[in-house]
């Protein structure tokens, strides 16, 4: 019987009093931006024997996504605005009223040229990286549940190329739109990642949280939770489905009957072969998905539950940004 290849080991922690919601790399060595929900924008070495967070400034309310292109680093928050900031002088470059309700992400363009971001107005934005001016409105989400009331817009994820972006709201539908344009060209759905309560709570939960396209930009990862029994506690099976989204067609469904909870964030490996999916309800997990054999040969308990997480290949670490921690794990897969 063959050895198993995938494993997962804690190498180090950062305690921190508040949930983290955003990490990213700066563009050398180990240094690592976080996004608290005490508002403000940190920046750490975790290369350090003893990391201590260092402030960049703040917004008015919680840090719920982080882009980093070109010695420039964006901040997007529920006060609605993006802010740019200078990594190298540690200075606020400038403040863009982006979005009507909360911004729940930003993103940047693999060639550093495009910055996109998605809020609860139901709209997504692209705007310039270096100048942050708006080049297109993405307009086409619901803005209600069928149910007549408020939606969600959770994230949104660039195509290797930069040529597309994908965008993902609480009903489970998935919009890729043309970058240059701003003009939809393929809708994906995936509902069983939204749940309705008419009876006991008359509330929604679920929705598409995590998104990422395959390294040869042909599938589209998307990750939430599965139908949900009991709203108040979670009690559904993290769910993730993998599309060919030019065709529609679903490569791969998979719920793990293991694991409860959302999936908050997902990373292909390199070869594009396998899955990394984070999330969890009260507690963390992590699972390797083979997209091949259509299995999960890794399932692990974190010491967090994940918002965030960032895995670099040269160094094999994966770091994730949590409830109050964030942590380095030494990732075979």
């Amino acid at each position: 019987m063959a050895d198993k290849t995938e494993s997962i080991k804690l190498v180090k922690e950062l305690s921190r009093k508040e949930m983290t919601f955003a990490i990213a790399p700066v563009e050398a060595g180990r240094k690592m931006l976080l996004g608290s929900a005490d508002f403000h924008v940190y920046e750490v070495d975790f290369g350090a024997e003893k990391p201590e967070p260092r402030s960049l400034g703040q917004h008015e309310s919680y840090v719920t996504g982080l882009a980093v292109t070109n010695g420039v680093a964006i901040s997007s928050s529920y006060d609605g605005t993006l802010i740019w900031w200078n990594l190298a002088t540690s200075q606020k470059i400038r403040t863009v009223n982006a979005h009507g309700k909360w911004v729940r992400k930003v993103v940047a363009s693999p060639d550093g040229k495009t910055i996109a971001s998605v809020g609860d107005d139901m709209i997504g934005r692209i705007w310039d990286a270096e100048t942050g001016k708006k080049r297109h409105e993405l307009v086409g989400h619901a803005v209600t549940t069928p149910t007549h009331y408020p939606s969600m817009l959770f994230t949104c994820a660039f195509s290797p190329d930069s040529k597309h972006l994908a965008t993902a709201d609480k009903l489970g539908q998935i919009r890729v739109w043309d970058v240059a344009s701003g003009k939809t060209v393929a809708t994906l759905e995936a509902p069983i990642m939204y749940t309705w309560d008419p009876v006991q709570r008359r509330h929604s939960i679920g929705g598409i949280r995590a998104l990422a396209f395959s390294p040869d930009g042909t599938k589209l990862a998307a990750g939430g939770i599965g139908k949900i029994g009991n709203i108040d506690h979670l009690e559904g099976m993290a769910r993730v489905e993998v599309f060919d989204w030019k065709t529609g067609k679903h490569a791969i469904e998979l719920s793990n009957d293991s694991n409860k909870g959302i999936i908050e964030r997902l990373i292909f490996h390199p070869s594009g072969t396998k899955l990394l999916a984070l999330g969890g309800a009260n507690d963390g997990f992590v699972q390797v998905i083979d997209l091949n054999a259509k299995n999960v040969p890794l399932s692990e308990k974190l010491t967090t539950r994940p918002y965030d997480a960032t895995y670099d290949p040269a160094s094999k670490l994966l770091t994730v940004s949590g409830h109050n921690k964030v942590a380095d794990y030494a990732l075979t897969w």
